[in-house]
């Protein structure tokens, strides 16, 4: 990696404002290799350079990918001054510009995932790679071989959109309520309860299982996170690369 400005470095590392990073660095609170420094616009070398701040070792991350367990009441956002975001539950991240890559309801639970790669990010929401995503649902009323056959074929949505084709697979059917899983190839707001509506259901509880390659892990409790592996990482970006 080449060299960055110090104050900066710092910066990307979320450990306060530029302005403030500044001040601290004058006052002596910042060390490089074991050397005081009080000039921000010192150039270091991320990869190789060992850097405190206020008695703290701050490595340099440049890339974080996180899988987080959306619990239903928290937006999928990267701020709200009234509703607790995604990024509220990290207490670990490093990076300040990390964002949720697409979004779930706020009443929707399910896997999540984090990053500040803007490439990645694009590429799995890219309409031309037909990333899948696959939810668990619970709808009030039973299911039907016919919605099935309707999913599989495309739904027309109240505004007139038609979806792709996508996969309905019944769980449990009862009376007044069934359970299923359904996987779809794009992400239009609340596609997947308007989905549901298009043949007379509504959704009742709504789960994200997966994304592409990436699912969420069984071990996760809701609100719990955990960075994703080398092999998941490989795996998305594999995934997320365009197709020609």
């Amino acid at each position: 990696m080449s060299q960055m400005r110090l104050d900066k470095y710092l910066a990307d590392m979320g450990v306060g404002t530029r302005s403030q990073i500044k001040e601290d660095i004058k006052k002596g609170k910042v060390f490089v290799n074991d050397m005081m420094i009080k000039t921000p616009e010192l150039k270091v070398l991320p990869d190789s350079d060992i850097i405190f701040y206020d008695n703290e070792l701050i490595s340099y991350t440049k890339w974080e990918y996180i899988m987080l367990y959306k619990p239903a009441g928290v937006l999928s956002a990267t701020r709200d001054k009234k509703i607790p975001t995604v990024l509220d539950l990290l207490k670990e991240k490093k990076r300040k510009d990390l964002f949720p890559v697409g979004r779930l309801d706020k009443d929707t639970e399910g896997l999540l995932f984090i990053t500040n790669d803007g490439l990645l990010a694009h590429q799995i929401l890219s309409p031309k790679n037909h990333v899948a995503k696959c939810y668990y649902v619970e709808v009030n009323g039973s299911l039907t071989q016919e919605m099935i056959e309707e999913f599989q074929t495309g739904l027309k949505l109240e505004d007139g959109y038609v979806t792709l084709p996508s996969e309905l697979k019944i769980l449990k059917n009862m009376e007044t309520q069934a359970q299923a899983e359904v996987t779809i190839y794009e992400g239009k707001y609340h596609q997947i309860k308007r989905m549901f509506e298009a043949v007379g259901r509504s959704v009742i509880y709504l789960k994200r299982l997966s994304m592409g390659t990436l699912v969420l892990d069984p071990n996760l409790e809701k609100g719990e996170y955990r960075y994703l592996t080398k092999e998941e990482i490989e795996c998305l970006k594999e995934e997320g690369k365009k197709k020609e």
